[in-house]
């Protein structure tokens, strides 16, 4: 069987957060199973349903202080979901340094728009 994707994907397990999904809060943490340019596959410790709107940051980390550890900030849909598994798309993104504090929903809004 041959692997009809468009995008290569990286076997990358990194710190997965996901902050927001439809209109609601979340701090759910787990892990990328892979990652692409166009999306990823996480495993967390909540259901997702499919067509849902998440807002989710992937941790990169430096190898030195977690202080200084990029963080992927991103939104998507949710396109598959399975027990623990979810594949989101990532149609928007931007590199923060810092832990959030708080969501202005910037990205939230991008993505409702598109």
């Amino acid at each position: 069987m041959t692997d009809n994707r468009k995008n290569q994907r990286f076997e990358l397990r990194l710190p997965f957060e996901l902050v927001r999904s439809g209109n609601r809060g979340h701090f759910i943490h787990g892990v990328t199973m892979n990652v692409s340019s166009s999306g990823v596959l996480f495993e967390s410790e909540q259901h997702l349903p499919v067509g849902e709107i998440i807002e989710y940051y992937i941790t990169l980390p430096t190898g030195h202080n977690p202080e200084e550890d990029v963080r992927l900030r991103c939104m998507g849909k949710v396109i598959r979901s399975y027990e623990r598994y979810a594949a989101a798309t990532m149609e928007r993104y931007e590199f923060v340094r810092s832990r959030p504090s708080h969501f202005d929903g910037s990205l939230a809004s991008e993505a409702n728009a598109s």
